[in-house]
């Protein structure tokens, strides 16, 4: 496929979007982080937020109109605000992606895995990663979770 015909699909899709979008509401947008928060303000009046994946990202109100947005997983949701009458305030695009401060990705093989380096490169758990490395991190996690609530290692 040429590059413009790559073009005109993707302004056909943009098209389309704009098409979709409800009477009244922008659509705006914000790049989050996995494992991490971003604050934004809702509208007065938010009675509703709706997550369209909360896989991928989730959302927590607090007071004073603060909505804290918490990646999960790789990839691109949208959150909608609804007034008390339902009608739709606002819609966010949120789009999750990857540390890039002292995350580093270890490919060996068809087998993947993800440290962070600050300094010391220790193992994270990272959607992606062998099955292996991520269940025995996952492991080590959870039994040092365990230890902080006064539980028994394995």
């Amino acid at each position: 496929m040429s590059a413009r015909m790559a073009a005109r699909r993707i302004a056909a899709v943009c098209g389309l979007m704009l098409v979709a979008a409800p009477a009244g509401a922008a659509t705006d947008s914000i790049n989050v982080t996995v494992d991490r928060a971003s604050v934004i303000r809702s509208p007065e009046g938010t009675a509703t937020v709706i997550v369209g994946n909360p896989l991928i990202a989730d959302a927590t109100s607090q007071r004073n109109g603060v909505l804290v947005i918490t990646g999960k997983s790789f990839g691109t949701t949208n959150i909608m605000l609804l007034d008390g009458a339902g009608t739709l305030l606002s819609e966010t695009l949120v789009h999750v992606g990857r540390a890039s401060d002292g995350t580093i990705v270890v490919q060996r093989g068809g087998k993947r895995e993800s440290l962070a380096c600050t300094p010391r490169c220790e193992p994270v758990l990272a959607v992606g990663d062998d099955p292996d490395n991520f269940s025995t991190t996952a492991k080590q996690i959870g039994q040092r979770s365990g230890l902080s609530v006064g539980e028994k290692a394995d």
